[in-house]
């Protein structure tokens, strides 16, 4: 039945985003990370989003379906040098470097509400979701409470700081995050280097 869904989404959507990337000659994709993950240490700091273009079937499919060329976010920790994400194994940590060689395009977004007041307790905030279960069903509007995909974990983090009045679409794309904050940095896509 998955495979029905994502063929289907694939037919409907593949003209929208560029529905398959790959990486690089090892040496060259090696190379072009050591830039990315500097510029990434240099610009970002903790509870600034990452959100990239990776290079799975089901950021293939991301990408495809919303027609954005963009897949997944996480939240970056400057102190200990990783990203707090949400993928299909649930909420985790993963160190800079990792999330960097997985990523085809990368972009920096510093939150609209993150201060550096608020910083560490962002970060702190997704930590504690460590180990929660991911949210299959929030990636089609329908919210499992507890549980959290990828741009959902980024929004959340600052939900002690959200606008009363804000209101949020029920499903945030990872694409779409730049609409909560400012862009600070654009790797471009790999082949474009």
């Amino acid at each position: 039945m998955r495979f029905l869904i994502f063929c289907t989404l694939i037919v409907l959507f593949g003209c929208l985003a560029r529905p398959m990337v790959k990486k690089a000659d090892s040496e060259i994709h090696l190379q072009q990370n050591k830039i990315i993950e500097q510029a990434v240490q240099q610009t970002a700091k903790s509870g600034d989003w990452l959100v990239i273009r990776g290079y799975k079937a089901v950021d293939n499919l991301v990408a495809a379906a919303a027609g954005i060329p963009l897949s997944h976010a996480g939240v970056y920790d400057a102190e200990a040098g990783t990203v707090i994400e949400a993928e299909g194994k649930g909420v985790h940590e993963t160190s800079l470097a990792e999330f960097v060689d997985k990523s085809y395009r990368l972009l920096i977004i510093r939150p609209r509400w993150r201060t550096e007041a608020n910083a560490d307790s962002a970060v702190s905030n997704a930590k504690k979701l460590t180990g929660k279960s991911y949210d299959f069903l929030g990636t089609i509007g329908f919210d499992a409470p507890g549980r959290y995909y990828c741009s959902e974990l980024a929004v959340y983090i600052y939900k002690d700081w959200h606008n009363k009045n804000e209101k949020f679409p029920k499903v945030i794309k990872p694409g779409e995050l730049y609409l909560y904050g400012k862009v600070l940095y654009d790797s471009r896509p790999r082949d474009e280097f």
